[in-house]
């Protein structure tokens, strides 16, 4: 059964009386070149599992499938269960739960699914839930290899961007944190339907097990960061000052001591400038 066939995804919704969810932001491809580049650049193997996030029709999970020991699927909507029957009818590798993907306990779900198997995962995200779904994964620290996830291409540019650079956001710094992203190929808008307004691109997240960085104080380091970015083009000290409830004067200071110009914006700053200003402030406020 040719998954990204029109046709015989029509035939399909129309066989189980299957209709869009708006609301779950749903394309289903029909470039059938792409999900085989996500499983093979996404480093699946016969002694690797794979973590899928959405399932649609099944078109990713097959070729996860065909390329992984064993591959457990989370997808939210239920209404795509007797459909899944039948496109993934064939695997015995496969494991679908009809979950929300915010919700679910993935540290249990790794225990229970996975033991000590290598595990990466793979996604098609809608875009309005990329962002969410990223952060919780890397926030979790779960034991996987990486994150391979086909996002809105101008959230690609942005997520693989150069920390320090103009395009930089608080999602890079995120993202560079802990792992290292990059881009793998884009992705037309026609290669969907229904055809999204805009293209996409394919990146991989590669997480190591020993974390590259550290604060003194995970919470207060994103806290800042965020509160950085919020007034991009501006100069940091004042959102910080604001959100951390520390005067300016005594913000610019504590910038200085870190070697940071008190008119620099979050843009200018290296992953090393906003570690160091963060310890900064942390100490500053364990002797407040």
């Amino acid at each position: 059964m040719q998954l990204t066939d029109l046709g015989v995804i029509k035939d399909l919704f129309n066989r189980h009386g299957f209709s869009f969810t708006k609301s779950l932001g749903q394309n289903f491809l029909i470039n059938p070149s792409i999900c085989p580049k996500i499983a093979e650049l996404g480093g699946c193997g016969k002694d690797i599992c794979s973590l899928e996030i959405g399932t649609g029709i099944g078109v990713l999970t097959k070729e996860l499938a065909l390329r992984s020991k064993k591959t457990v699927a989370i997808e939210i909507d239920k209404g795509l269960q007797p459909i899944l029957a039948e496109t993934l009818y064939d695997f015995s590798n496969i494991d679908i739960i009809f979950a929300d993907f915010m919700e679910i306990d993935l540290k249990k779900l790794f225990e229970e699914k996975f033991k000590d198997e290598e595990v990466v995962i793979c996604a098609n995200l809608p875009y309005y839930i990329t962002s969410p779904v990223i952060m919780r994964i890397l926030e979790e620290k779960l034991p996987v290899k990486s994150l391979t996830v086909m996002v809105q291409r101008e959230a690609a540019d942005r997520i693989c961007a150069k920390v320090g650079s103009r395009e930089c956001g608080a999602l890079t710094v995120a993202v560079n944190y802990y792992s290292n992203p990059k881009k793998l190929f884009n992705v037309s808008r026609g290669s969907f339907a229904p055809s999204p307004n805009v293209d996409s691109s394919v990146i991989r997240l590669d997480i190591d097990g020993n974390q590259k960085y550290s604060v003194s104080d995970e919470r207060l380091f994103f806290r800042m960061v965020k509160s950085a970015f919020s007034q991009r083009r501006k100069q940091m000290v004042n959102p910080l000052s604001s959100d951390l409830r520390i005067e300016k004067q005594k913000m610019s200071e504590i910038m200085t001591a870190a070697g940071i110009k008190t008119a620099a914006r979050a843009e200018e700053l290296s992953m090393e400038d906003f570690i160091n200003l963060c310890n900064k402030v942390h100490k500053y406020f364990c002797s407040n």
